[in-house]
């Protein structure tokens, strides 16, 4: 396997698994926001530059989504208090939690069996696979403050 078709897989799996979470607000965000929503959830305290970089999104879009998004109470900010000039984001008390409650309650078996085209009951080895390897990435739900290597 290459890059390209590493990077190809992981834009596959990401639409299965959006399939796979319930459908609430999350899924009627423009891509940009859910990147923003995304990295912000997995580096809390994250300035919005450090966001910036790390979702390749303009600034200008960085910082609408997060005013967005700390509107309708689902990040907080504040200054920083080593640079009152850049603003640090957070998820709002409560968020991270009540996002992971939400999403855990189905699995990706039958979206994997579709875009598969197989029965739900053949897709358990993949599966294991699948969090096997988000395990050993620290990708697993929970794992945002753990260091990626």
């Amino acid at each position: 396997m290459n890059g390209l078709e590493l990077f190809l897989l992981g834009h596959r799996l990401i639409e299965i698994g959006q399939e796979a979470i319930p459908r609430s607000g999350f899924h009627a965000l423009p891509a940009g926001a859910r990147a923003v929503l995304v990295d912000a959830f997995r580096h809390p305290g994250s300035s919005i530059g450090e966001i910036t970089e790390r979702t390749g999104l303009p600034q200008s879009l960085v910082s609408s989504a997060v005013a967005r998004f700390r509107d309708e109470g689902v990040m907080t900010t504040e200054p920083d208090p080593a640079d009152r000039r850049r603003t640090l984001v957070s998820p709002a008390p409560g968020m991270p939690e009540q996002g992971k409650r939400h999403a855990a309650t189905a699995t990706v078996d039958a979206a994997l069996a579709r875009a598969l085209g197989v029965e739900e009951s053949r897709v358990a080895v993949l599966v294991e696979t699948l969090e096997e390897l988000a395990e050993a990435l620290g990708a697993r739900a929970g794992d945002e403050h753990r260091p990626r290597s």
